[in-house]
């Protein structure tokens, strides 16, 4: 049965409020309490993340403003904002968000040092995010939405930089459509939220609707793990 793009919202927001914190949170840490499928997409995920830290790792980020939508733990906003990004970070779960927030008290009260500015956290959806930046990420979103609903994510992210939009995707391909059809005949207890493939076609031609264009693009495929990343620049 098809879901409104609130209902989704909301879909998403109380499972990452809930049971799905606590899974998702043991993916993203560093705790060995994890099975091989949630190590395969941790590993995959960090993969996404070390990629879009190497695409900016020549870059001055101090005083640059970045907008990380969707920040989950804070796997990237963390880091750059310790390499001196004025990070404004948001997510649509409180709880994860939260946890994102404690993880950079902790590892600046363990010794990392503070950037000028503090970053900022806040529990909100995507939609919510308002401002201008010189940087919006947007990573391993999307693939809880479905197409429509991912069309006006792109142009609101678009509509909140002014330079530079980096986002990811599960990409829809034959072999991805298999794996998730497979993965649905064995629906676990995690299994809470949808997960939507979208073509990549599709993904530039809303990107080039909202005046950006693809600039590089990187492949992350795990096991259990697949997303496509894109750097793109207004034009």
């Amino acid at each position: 049965m098809a879901e409104t793009g609130g209902d989704e919202a909301a879909s998403v927001k109380n499972y990452f409020d809930t049971t799905g914190f606590e899974r998702w949170n043991k993916i993203y840490g560093e705790t060995e309490d994890v099975n091989k499928v949630q190590l395969d997409i941790r590993e995959g995920h960090q993969q996404t993340v070390d990629k879009v830290l190497a695409w900016v790792k020549n870059d001055d980020l101090e005083g640059v403003t970045v907008c990380d939508a969707g920040c989950g733990t804070g796997s990237l906003a963390i880091p750059l904002a310790l390499q001196g990004a004025n990070v404004s970070a948001s997510d649509i779960s409180s709880s994860m968000v939260g946890e994102a927030e404690r993880r950079y008290k902790e590892l600046v009260a363990n010794g990392a040092k503070a950037p000028a500015t503090e970053p900022k956290f806040d529990a909100m959806g995507l939609e919510e995010a308002t401002g201008k930046y010189d940087m919006v990420t947007c990573i391993d979103v999307m693939i809880h939405y479905p197409k429509d609903r991912v069309d006006g994510m792109i142009n609101h992210l678009a509509s909140l930089s002014s330079k530079k939009l980096i986002i990811s995707f599960a990409p829809k391909t034959l072999a991805y459509l298999i794996l998730k059809r497979v993965g649905e005949l064995f629906p676990g207890p995690s299994k809470a939220t949808r997960a939507y493939l979208h073509d990549e076609a599709d993904v530039e031609i809303a990107l080039k609707a909202a005046g950006f264009k693809v600039k590089r693009r990187e492949m992350t495929a795990t096991s259990f793990y697949f997303s496509r990343l894109l750097e793109c620049e207004r034009v």
